[in-house]
């Protein structure tokens, strides 16, 4: 049976690397996906000034995510359209017009009505930890959850909620490989307990292997946000490859006295 699935993401590019793999194994089973992008990415790296300017890169990463869902497979790809809020205590993070400083209430209803509209059996979305802390993806994980809850204790419907992980053994290893190679991880400082997600907390785990040539191609459209000389361009082949090539999920329970069957670990 062919399912209904609803990706909602703060930024163009964080759906690739935690869950690339399992959208484009999704859609190749047949199952119907549709992608929620909460923000233009506007305070994003350019990594080549020829590719977009700080005025037009929220347009060109747009077409960056359609582009890499074209190669996912993915047709229904939309915006909420909120300015990237940055990181936290920035001056973007204050911006009004940031996803972080929109209505909670406004935010949840456009989610709740699109779950009306679409009646998804699965919702994917960030952790409630951001995973590495980013606000926007604390923030759209938050509504998500709200939207979804709402539903269920409305009994319109019953979606199953999945929370995108990043174990924090995951990140440990990444940022061992890059000191061993004498690389500066890009983001977090040193204080790994604080990254990621606790590696108990993660229900599923997908091996996407079959799907990594489908995943690093996607992710490769987002020619902005890939830094030549960055640390994970850097880190060999092979070793990426294993990192990239199995994702982790957490189903949430609305009631655990009567769990949900978790039907992403039977998928592939």
């Amino acid at each position: 049976m062919a399912l209904s699935i609803l990706a909602l993401f703060a930024h163009p590019d964080d759906e690739g690397f935690g869950a690339g793999g399992t959208l484009a194994m999704l859609v190749a089973g047949g199952h119907r996906v549709t992608l929620v992008c909460a923000t233009n990415g506007d305070v994003g790296e350019i990594s080549d000034p020829a590719l977009a300017t700080p005025e037009t890169l929220a347009g060109v990463r747009q077409v960056e995510l359609r582009t890499a869902m074209t190669v996912t497979g993915i047709e229904d790809v939309r915006f909420l359209e909120y300015r990237d809020s940055g990181m936290a205590g920035t001056e973007d993070n204050r911006h009004p017009g940031c996803l972080f400083q929109a209505e909670a209430p406004v935010v949840t209803g456009r989610i709740e009505a699109m779950i009306a509209e679409l009646d998804p059996d699965v919702v994917i979305t960030h952790d409630l930890t951001g995973g590495y802390g980013h606000p926007d993806h604390i923030t759209i994980s938050r509504h998500a959850t709200d939207a979804v809850e709402a539903c269920w204790e409305s009994g319109r419907s019953r979606p199953m909620l999945y929370y995108v992980c990043f174990p924090r053994e995951s990140f440990r290893r990444m940022w061992q490989k890059m000191y061993d190679e004498g690389l500066k991880p890009p983001f977090g400082g040193d204080d790994l307990e604080k990254m990621g997600t606790s590696d108990q907390y993660v229900t599923t785990v997908k091996n996407v292997d079959g799907y990594l040539a489908t995943k690093k191609e996607s992710l490769n459209c987002h020619r902005t946000q890939i830094d030549p000389d960055g640390p994970f361009t850097k880190l060999p082949v092979e070793f990426i490859d294993e990192i990239m090539s199995t994702e982790y999920f957490y189903l949430v329970q609305p009631d655990p006295a009567h769990p949900q069957p978790d039907i992403l670990a039977g998928l592939d």
